[in-house]
């Protein structure tokens, strides 16, 4: 770890609690549908629609605007036709106030002693600093796809966090919940760290934590990497 510079974050589900805040808020809205599915509804149409930019089928979409695509199609899948233009926009900026997990101020705040610290995102810049402000998430740095015009995992993403701060890939750290992020960020060269969210997609739908071998870290909370990391 004497090697490792810089932590770079991924940020939904990692850092904050995506399932459970956009819940609050469909439900904050009076949608009258089941705010659980409705959440992972929204969330699962985000693969795909970063896959038609990938693709070259929409040109280059920032997550703000795509989350709205998502929203539109996903407000007529489940028969919701009664919000206003100003409800809609709303409802899309709920993705700037999600709540961090309960270990991630001070576990960030710990690690930002002896690390550089910063985001790796395929949010926007002005989401993740307006959610950023309101979680007092204490980045030195927030890096996005939109920095770089490309979505995890493609390796311009993971790259360019070590160009940005001009280190070698292995001098920075990938920390994620997620085990094809660290996939994508090793085959780039850079460390990795897997830390568990069990309950990223609510509690009614538990996800495994399993160790993964390959990681160099395997973590419960940003507190316990801090711990392992010294």
């Amino acid at each position: 770890m004497k090697q490792v510079k810089v932590l770079a974050f991924d940020v939904f589900g990692t850092v904050v609690d995506w399932h459970s805040s956009i819940k609050r808020e469909v439900e904050a809205m009076n949608l009258d549908v089941d705010s659980d599915v409705f959440a992972l509804a929204w969330r699962a149409g985000y693969a795909p629609a970063m896959k038609r930019v990938m693709s070259g089928e929409l040109g280059w979409t920032k997550i703000d605007d795509l989350h709205r695509i998502i929203l539109d199609e996903i407000l007529q899948e489940f028969g919701v036709n009664h919000l206003s233009e100003v409800q809609k926009v709303e409802l899309n900026l709920a993705w700037h106030s999600l709540d961090p997990w309960d270990d991630a101020v001070e576990g960030l705040t710990r690690l930002k002693s002896h690390y550089t610290i910063c985001t790796l995102s395929n949010g926007n810049i002005g989401l993740l600093t307006n959610m950023a402000k309101r979680a007092r998430l204490p980045w030195d740095c927030i890096l996005s796809a939109e920095v770089f015009k490309a979505y995890k995992p493609h390796p311009d993403t993971y790259l360019g966090v070590a160009r940005t701060f001009d280190l070698q890939p292995e001098e920075v750290m990938l920390v994620a919940a997620h085990h094809n992020d660290l996939a994508a960020a090793r085959e780039c060269g850079l460390k990795t760290a897997y830390i568990e969210r069990p309950i990223e997609y609510g509690a009614n739908h538990i996800k495994d934590v399993s160790p993964v071998a390959e990681n160099d870290f395997h973590a419960s909370s940003f507190i316990d990497l801090a711990e392992q990391l010294g």
